[in-house]
């Protein structure tokens, strides 16, 4: 996959060098690749080839890219590390940052219109370019983020904040999969409708997770600060609904998320495999 978003990225010494400097710095600085796996493991769950799918995983992880970079900025969460490094706009400016997260947003859905890698159809290249653009827009990551910072210092009750994790995270985790059952020629309407309740338990799932490990996790192996969401007042399940039900949670999605891969047999042990790793991480 870094070799992939590599090929991708523009070169570092093309002008401007230091914005490419440091979109370069910001997606290719490791991460758990999360979104990319999902794509790759849904293809080969509707019989695609990853190599189908490649360039539909970069640019999934591009706008995930964009969107830390911009999450760590002072206006936003304000974070210092991220993944273990000096966040973007520490190790270049916030200016640079800005700029970064534009950049690579855009490249994006370059890279959807115009990489030859992904099947030529018209039909299906607007679909992953209007797919991308929902999860990506105020009815996804964008408008969840927005909630997130709306909802600082609030009390939220457990609907309003999984409606917030549904879009914040889940939006881009949803649609790593349905991009992936996409790029079928004759897509089947019920296989979608049959990977859309496996993704949404497993984006809500990873977020609380993520929330979790937040109080529960190890700063050195999380690559960043932990008990960041007490500080700044986020509502989070575990604030809510306490550890033990947070956990008791992902357990009872996790459980929805494998009941919905039933009517793939063994093509869905990556999806499956996956979900487990989801459950059970500790970073």
């Amino acid at each position: 996959m870094e070799l992939a978003l590599a090929a991708r990225l523009p070169p570092a010494d093309a002008i401007p060098g230091r914005l490419h400097q440091a979109m370069r710095y910001s997606v290719l600085g490791g991460g758990k690749r999360v979104r990319a796996a999902l794509v790759f493991a849904t293809a080969r769950t509707v019989g695609l080839t990853e190599s189908t799918v490649e360039a539909a995983a970069c640019a999934i992880e591009l706008v995930h890219a964009y969107s830390l970079v911009h999450d760590d900025l002072p206006a936003m969460d304000d974070d210092d590390l991220r993944r273990g490094r000096p966040t973007c706009h520490k190790a270049y400016d916030e200016a640079t940052a800005l700029l970064v997260g534009d950049a690579l947003q855009t490249l994006a859905f370059q890279v959807l219109a115009g990489d030859p890698s992904l099947p030529s159809s018209p039909a299906i290249r607007l679909r992953l370019i209007a797919l991308l653009a929902e999860a990506s827009g105020t009815a996804g990551m964008a408008g969840g983020q927005a909630v997130d910072l709306a909802a600082q210092g609030r009390r939220l009750d457990l609907a309003q904040v999984e409606d917030m994790h549904a879009r914040k995270t889940g939006a881009l985790i949803r649609v790593s999969v349905l991009m992936a059952a996409a790029c079928v020629a004759s897509a089947d309407p019920a296989v979608t409708a049959a990977l859309t309740d496996f993704a949404n338990p497993i984006g809500l799932a990873f977020q609380i997770q993520d929330d979790l490990l937040d109080v529960l996790g190890d700063a050195s192996t999380l690559g960043k600060a932990t008990g960041a969401d007490q500080a700044r007042s986020k509502p989070t399940h575990p604030s809510i609904i306490g550890i033990e039900a947070s956990q008791a949670r992902v357990r009872l999605l996790h459980d929805q998320a494998l009941a919905a891969l039933v009517p793939f047999g063994l093509r869905a042990e990556p999806l499956r495999s996956l979900a487990d790793w989801l459950l059970n991480r500790s970073f």
